[in-house]
């Protein structure tokens, strides 16, 4: 978001004043980013909007409560976002609860050459391919730098179930990218035969 402090400055102080026009004013400013953050994690679309709804509705009760100067206004909605989609996430979700120890923890590595093959859509299809806990999971650390200890505490899981699910999640994501990089490869081949 490209406004200035003193914009969203006069933003909070009249939605802290219920005038309506601030308070569709913010609403209309962060609606398509954070409906975007409800949806990666929540990939049912019934859901992410219920946890749209929540969050913003918690963003106008609480909103008395942010300093302009300690933090920036789109950082706070998104956070409100993620742990309001988290909360409906635990409802929702089965977690697996095999774990995995730290010296059992691998890193996969993807290709840079495989990445560069997909578009933004194309990577976001294939995580929301993963299961739901897994891909939770992805997201808490991939996405937004949550800590294993920090996604522990948010989904009440242990540790090392968020170490199995992290890895997990890159386990099928590689499989998922060399099997796009074959298609594409295979596609990028043909084209080039036709011609």
């Amino acid at each position: 978001m490209n406004f200035s402090k003193k914009q969203a400055e006069m933003l909070v102080k009249g939605c802290v004043n219920n005038e309506r026009t601030a308070q569709e004013a913010l609403y209309k400013l962060f609606h398509a980013d954070m409906l975007r953050v409800c949806y990666n994690y929540l990939p049912d679309k019934e859901l992410a909007k219920e946890a749209f709804n929540m969050g913003f509705l918690k963003v106008f009760q609480s909103i008395k409560d942010f300093d302009i100067k300690k933090g920036e206004l789109g950082g706070w909605i998104r956070k409100i976002m993620i742990y309001t989609s988290i909360d409906i996430c635990r409802s929702e979700l089965k977690f697996n609860t095999i774990q995995l120890s730290e010296k059992d923890e691998v890193e996969f590595f993807i290709s840079p050459s495989v990445l560069e093959k997909l578009f933004f859509e194309d990577v976001l299809k294939n995580i929301r391919t993963l299961p739901y806990a897994t891909q939770t999971v992805f997201n808490l650390s991939v996405l937004d730098g949550f800590t294993h200890k920090e996604i522990s505490e948010q989904l009440y899981i242990s540790e090392g179930t968020s170490r199995w699910h992290l890895s997990e999640a890159k386990k099928q994501l590689r499989a998922l990218l060399k099997t796009s990089a074959k298609t594409t490869d295979e596609l990028t081949e043909r084209s080039g035969k036709a011609k």
